[in-house]
């Protein structure tokens, strides 16, 4: 009798929750770090800048900051119970919270003081998150592909410019003359096209890696030219730790909890837009019980990032681009970089050594990532009928509102502070108009929103190979 075959129970297995060989995973998670990285200090350096905060007390947020991020993304790709979407998606601090959380922090008097404040508010905009992450996702109904692809758009339009801005040296150089140095731009373009050549190459492994070896290829070559300097390295101590309540017992206050719960209100939709996304790339079937399970994710995170001293946090865009681009789906990838970023949230030396990659060189890295996410937004904005004029209304006056603050930047000066926190983001102005016009012209006229389909996708794996071969 002839033999039956056992079927593989590899082809079995969605590439999600494929489980790659150790060295694979580590190199593929660091990768992802090092594409999180200057986002995910970003914030800290910012807020810390803004209220007056010594050295040392800037260097334990940016650790405290790296070191949630890392449990938080271990969390939303690994799955505890009813938190974590179970997706490669990584956990980052929300650049939609800077403004309140500087608004708020002077307010209380800025320094160690205004961070008290800052993180009663956070704290309390965490929880409300975890407890209304079940209701909100049944509400995804009201987030048709006209909504999720506009926002999707919107984020990776406004985060385009932050690239370029880096590309031209970075956002400290403004003003002085090495800012749009033609040398910046060559490492910037160097490490660009370099990654645009490995992509266009076609071996699998190498395509998978592009942005990884992009940026390894663009900072040796800036520190053969003498532009990176690793001091900072030899200076920086082995091993820190960040306690709970570091700087103090928060303070809650009224007015900035209300100007909380409307930011993760905000990065509630945003996640809910990362999760369609991701889905949309991975293939992989996303549902309202996994919206909330994402969002539970961003709950916790949150509080817990008050109790560790750090922020708000939410899924990050950026490193869906990368999935986008490596083709790499597997959630345990994830898993690895939160591994990379709780290490390096625990040693300062190897996060300084990370943090010396130069700006130019990131800036090129980021211009593809981030151009990924608005081509996922077009993406999903291709299920919608754009030949509806209140749909098409929806898509212009969301990305001409998305494009105010970054384009005109006085636009808002005479506002009050407090509207001027929400005004001044590209992406929380863009995502309120979306939504409210999307309710205005589809949901209280009684007209029906069509949601995403997922019937066309189907549930066994994505319709291009994983490591980015031609389709057909």
């Amino acid at each position: 009798m002839a033999r039956i075959p056992r079927q593989s129970t590899r082809t079995q297995t969605h590439p999600v929750d494929e489980r790659l060989p150790l060295p694979r995973l580590a190199l593929y998670g660091f990768q992802h770090v090092l594409a999180f990285y200057a986002a995910a200090v970003i914030v800290p350096v910012l807020l810390g800048n803004a209220l007056g905060l010594s050295r040392p007390e800037l260097v334990h947020l940016i650790n405290a900051d790296l070191l949630t991020c890392g449990v938080a993304s271990i969390v939303q790709a690994l799955g505890v119970w009813k938190i974590g979407a179970r997706l490669p998606l990584v956990q980052g601090v929300t650049f939609t919270a800077v403004s309140p959380m500087i608004a708020i922090g002077l307010g209380a008097g800025g320094g160690t003081a205004g961070l008290l404040v800052v993180y009663g508010a956070v704290i309390t905009a965490g929880i409300a998150t975890f407890l209304f992450a079940p209701l909100f996702s049944r509400l995804v109904t009201y987030f048709p592909p006209v909504v999720i692809g506009t926002i999707l758009t919107i984020i990776g339009i406004t985060l385009i410019p932050v690239a370029l801005q880096d590309a031209a040296g970075g956002a400290h150089l403004i003003g002085t003359p090495a800012y749009g140095d033609p040398k910046n731009l060559a490492y910037a373009l160097g490490t660009l096209f370099f990654i645009l050549a490995l992509v266009r190459i076609g071996k699998p492994f190498l395509s998978s890696l592009a942005v990884l070896l992009g940026l390894v290829v663009g900072t040796a070559a800036a520190w053969l030219f003498g532009d990176t300097d690793f001091a900072a390295v030899g200076e920086s101590h082995w091993f820190g730790i960040t306690t709970p309540f570091h700087y103090g017992m928060p303070r809650f206050e009224l007015l900035p909890i209300v100007a909380m719960l409307v930011v993760v209100l905000i990065t509630m939709v945003e996640t809910t837009g990362d999760v369609y996304a991701i889905g949309e790339i991975t293939r992989k079937k996303v549902d309202a019980d996994t919206v909330a399970r994402a969002l539970r994710a961003d709950g916790a995170a949150t509080v817990l990032g008050g109790v560790l001293n750090s922020f708000p946090y939410v899924a990050f865009a950026e490193n869906i681009g990368l999935v986008r681009m490596s083709k790499v789906m597997s959630r345990y990838v994830v898993v690895a970089a939160g591994v990379f970023m709780v290490v390096l949230g625990l040693l300062p030396k190897a996060g300084s050594l990370v943090a010396s990659v130069p700006h130019p060189v990131l800036g090129g890295a980021a211009i593809s990532m981030f151009g990924i996410v608005a081509a996922v937004g077009i993406q999903i904005l291709g299920k919608a009928d754009l030949r509806e004029e209140r749909n098409t209304l929806i898509l212009a006056v969301s990305l001409g509102a998305a494009l105010l603050p970054t384009t005109v930047g006085p636009f808002f000066d005479r506002m009050p502070d407090d509207l001027r926190a929400v005004l001044d983001s590209g992406i929380t102005l863009g995502v309120l108009t979306a939504i409210t016009l999307n309710l205005l012209f589809n949901v209280f006229t009684r007209r029906g929103t069509m949601e995403i389909d997922w019937d066309d996708i189907g549930e066994e794996g994505p319709a291009e190979p994983r490591f980015g071969a031609p389709a057909h």
